[in-house]
């Protein structure tokens, strides 16, 4: 351009314009030649800038997912923290990227104090999660006096009471305990646990009962030790079922002292400690004496019974209680005739083996009922009293039969692998959960076949 105008005829005052045009050429042309340098040097200059990213922000070829290590790295300069979990329940996350060696020191100082920052907080929620595990745990041993939670049967039903001749649950609606006794917890330990107290549960039964004998080497006839040793196996059995969220009865069982005179001072502490120790517990329920029997009438048995409530009653108000009757608890036609009063919740214990005590038994437990007696079978078996011999089924249904017809709570005995008839386990099996039928004895599968059709029927 600059030579065709330098080659063109010039006239008059050319040269002057020429001259001018020239310059402002040489200025636009400078203009452009240093616009160009310029960006030239600033595209240098981002290339070797360090590039970094905001927290968060995403990255194209990022890992796409969060390590499970605190503050590791994925080997492409993604620093990873850990998610925590606040007691809220909500997921806090948190991911860094950045080239390490390129940040900045006060980027770096920044990241780095970021960094430590979440560590402090993963490690407190990490304790803060500790102790809630913990809380959680003791509540599920048992230390906790809530018994259960969800469907179990105390979660469902809740603390019992009496209501006439039967027990009512919290909501006010007819309840009736299924259970399962335990042979002499001293005799037989291995079977109050747990394991084998939910293996109960799930054939159906909502309560088991803990036999402590007085005599025959229990309670009563052994030293401190051997109290101590029987009082944890109580506190044992209470709390496997309160965390299975079953009901459970504490036996004080008279047998073979007969009269329940005979041990009454002892009856006495033990029921005041006991009734101290599970005060809060809406699952315990007492049996104040098992089976009087060879000589005690009612009178005197009524006696012993109001010697032993009020001691209870100081701590467990509205807990119930169960007496028992003489021969053997079978004699409550004697106890409806002159029933115990200024207490709410007792009950009145009758027990049968289906093989001796049959129609006449029964009808004298609908008799005492229908006078208003609140009847409860803490014990029972389908063999003969010896807790031998056959097992007679067909009494055995009929006994079952009545007592649901009148709402009667019932225990069958016993919980134990004892060479005997009225085990509910073979003697030849040694499991304390998990039975097959095979592995249960005639009365056994009897008994789950019965709560199994109950747990249908309802």
């Amino acid at each position: 351009r600059f030579s065709l105008l330098f080659m063109s005829p010039v006239k008059g005052g050319g040269m002057e314009i020429i001259m001018k045009k020239s310059r402002r050429l040489c200025l636009l042309f400078l203009s452009v030649v240093f616009v160009s340098a310029l960006c030239v040097g600033c595209a240098k200059a981002a290339d070797n800038a360090p590039y970094t990213q905001e927290p968060g922000s995403g990255q194209s070829g990022a890992a796409g997912s969060m390590s499970d290590t605190e503050g590791s790295s994925n080997g492409e300069g993604i620093v990873e923290v850990e998610s925590t979990v606040t007691e809220s329940g909500r997921s806090e996350s948190q991911k860094q990227t950045g080239t390490a060696e390129n940040e900045a020191p006060a980027q770096k100082a920044s990241t780095e104090a970021e960094s430590a920052k979440q560590e402090t907080s993963v490690q407190e929620d990490k304790s803060d999660m500790g102790t809630m595990q913990s809380e959680q745990e003791q509540q599920s041993s048992g230390s906790d006096s809530t018994p259960g939670t969800g469907s179990t049967p105390y979660s469902q039903h809740g603390k019992l009471s009496v209501n006439g001749t039967t027990l009512t649950d919290e909501h006010g609606a007819v309840f009736q305990l299924q259970g399962v006794s335990t042979h002499g917890i001293g005799w037989f330990p291995q079977y109050v646990n747990e394991d084998t107290f939910a293996e109960l549960e799930s054939w159906g039964a909502n309560a088991v009962r803990l036999a402590m004998y007085t005599a025959e080497g229990g309670y009563c006839e052994g030293g401190d030790a051997d109290k101590d040793k029987l009082k944890k196996l109580i506190d044992t059995g209470v709390q496997a079922a309160t965390k299975l969220g079953m009901y459970v009865i504490i036996d004080w069982h008279v047998l073979n002292d007969h009269d329940p005179w005979t041990y009454a001072d002892e009856a006495e502490k033990f029921f005041a400690e006991m009734s101290e120790k599970y005060k809060d517990y809406g699952n315990v329920i007492y049996e104040i004496c098992n089976e009087p029997n060879s000589g005690p009438d009612w009178g005197s048995v009524k006696s012993y019974a109001e010697k032993i409530i009020p001691v209870i009653r100081e701590n467990a108000p509205d807990a119930v209680i169960i007496v028992g009757t003489p021969t053997w608890s079978q004699d409550v036609d004697k106890a409806a005739a002159d029933p115990i009063t200024g207490y709410d919740n007792i009950m009145y214990a009758l027990h049968f083996y289906a093989d001796t005590h049959r129609d006449y038994l029964r009808d004298r437990m609908k008799k005492a009922i229908d006078s208003g007696l609140p009847v409860i079978v803490s014990e029972f078996g389908i063999c003969d009293a010896s807790g031998n011999g056959g097992n007679n089924y067909d009494e055995g249904n009929k006994w079952i039969e009545a007592m649901d017809d009148y709402n009667i709570s019932y225990f069958i005995w016993n919980l134990s692998n004892k060479s005997e008839t009225c085990a509910l386990i073979s003697s030849g099996c040694g499991k304390l959960s998990g039975f097959e039928d095979e592995e249960l004895s005639d009365s056994g599968r009897w008994y789950k076949e019965v709560l199994i059709k109950q747990r249908e029927d309802k």
